[in-house]
């Protein structure tokens, strides 16, 4: 009898033991769920962060200085993570855009030249990536007139932003992410001594000339981008009014909990963290497939495009299947990146002046804020046919980013300590440190880079 009891208590204790493990891992499940739908405007941002001219930065830096410039990898995390989370709170908070949070704390006096140096950054940028993305198409058919892609890729954006509804426009986004990962598979393919990948990341590495502070200049101002702190708050404002918080952006203030502030920043850190990852990837990639083998310079995208050719050497069209990886790359990075700098300049110029904003509104009822989005990206547009190095605009474009930073950053950085707009939620130490520190760092390369082409 005792035996049987022992057995029943046996099957008894199985049985709990399983339903423990069920209820265990559908509720990690559950959590796997929540955390991936959470991600949003983070890992949009980190993502946009690595658009064309990004790409032709750190590509650039590769195949100039090998693995000379990685470890900016490593330390610039930190301080990108730090800054595009001051946004996001600022953002969520006070359900207000960057450019109005500033307007209330200054004047417009204040936020109108911020608003204007964003704008013109912007739309060089817009026409910078939007050539890049003609180039990339062209790699592919040749026989293609430069124009066609480039028109078609402008009216796609300006027709999805105005007329694509705010979801599904996001979920749009999310999925263009996937397509970096090219790079990620052509590091490893190509790699290096892991050694020596791990010294270069974690050692800093510097040379007194004026083609390596450009370069830094560049690599802060495409990491560190002006318009991805707009954008950036403006989303999570936009992200109160999808969950009825408030009704518009800059209309009420949210009630916003403590769980939502922790799910916002693990949405910045991953998001930030798969931006430097390939920033990582692609510096790897062209200092072993281009630097190695003597292309210290790249004047084309065809150039660029050589540094994936490892991913597919074993098969027949290695170099055209390599092109097609990279076309892909430059056009699903640049139809992530594009909406993002029309849309950021749209919402600073929308918070200047009062305009209605949002992309979950009607074209009619923000007409200003989305003819801002048409009319910088046919500037941008027009740039293309004013003969201008595609390449060479796509790297100056970053350092005109580096630039225009410093100014806004410490913008950033007072209202982020100011109790009456964020209550509790102003920085805490280490952010401060490592915020305030950013300021210095890129104000510093910026003055430095000054010297040295004067000299």
């Amino acid at each position: 009898m005792d035996e049987i009891k022992d057995k029943e208590d046996e099957i008894q204790n199985d049985k709990m033991r399983n339903k423990h493990d069920e209820s265990s891992t559908g509720k990690s499940s559950r959590s796997l769920k929540t955390i991936l739908k959470s991600l949003g405007p983070g890992v949009v941002t980190g993502a946009a962060d690595d658009d064309p001219s990004g790409i032709a930065t750190y590509s650039q830096a590769g195949a100039k200085f090998g693995f000379g410039m990685l470890w900016m990898t490593l330390y610039q995390y930190p301080m990108m993570t730090v800054i595009q989370e001051i946004c996001a709170r600022i953002g969520l908070v006070t359900g207000d855009g960057l450019g109005t949070v500033i307007k209330r704390k200054y004047t417009s006096k204040v936020v109108l030249p911020l608003a204007s140096l964003l704008l013109i950054a912007n739309t060089i940028n817009i026409g910078a990536d939007i050539g890049a993305m003609g180039a990339a198409v062209r790699l592919v058919f040749p026989q293609l007139p430069f124009a066609l892609p480039t028109l078609l890729f402008s009216l796609i954006i300006i027709v999805a932003q105005i007329f694509v509804p705010y979801k599904r426009y996001v979920r749009i986004l999310k999925y263009l992410t996937l397509s970096l990962f090219a790079y990620i598979a052509t590091a490893i393919i190509v790699g290096g001594n892991l050694n020596h990948l791990i010294i270069a990341t974690v050692i800093p590495h510097v040379e007194y000339t004026s083609e390596f502070a450009m370069m830094f200049v560049a690599m802060l101002g495409t990491t560190i981008s002006p318009y991805l702190f707009f954008w950036q708050a403006s989303e999570e404002a936009e992200e109160e009014v999808k969950k009825k918080k408030i009704p518009e952006i800059n209309v009420g203030t949210p009630q916003i909990t403590k769980k939502e502030i922790k799910i916002m920043k693990a949405d910045v850190m991953i998001g930030m963290f798969f931006s430097q990852l390939i920033m990582w990837a692609i510096i790897v990639t062209t200092a072993g497939s281009l630097h190695n083998h003597g292309i210290t310079e790249i004047q084309t995208s065809e150039q660029v495009a050589k540094a994936l050719e490892p991913v597919v050497k074993s098969f027949p069209y290695s170099g055209q299947i390599a092109k097609i990886i990279f076309a892909l790359g430059i056009i699903g990075t640049g139809l992530l990146a594009v909406p993002v700098l029309a849309g950021s300049s749209a919402y600073a110029l929308s918070d200047v002046f009062g305009w209605k904003q949002g992309l979950d509104k009607k074209f009619k009822k923000a007409k200003a804020f989305y003819s801002v989005i048409a009319i910088s990206t046919i500037i941008g547009l027009w740039i293309n046919f004013t003969n201008i190095d595609p390449i060479k605009a796509l790297v100056y474009t970053a350092v005109i980013n580096g630039v225009t930073a410093v100014p806004i950053l410490y913008t950033v950085m007072k209202i982020a300590n100011d109790r009456k707009i964020l209550q509790d939620n102003v920085n805490g130490r280490l952010s401060n440190i490592i915020g305030w520190t950013t300021v210095v760092v890129m104000a510093t390369s910026v003055v430095i880079m000054f010297i040295t082409f004067t000299q």
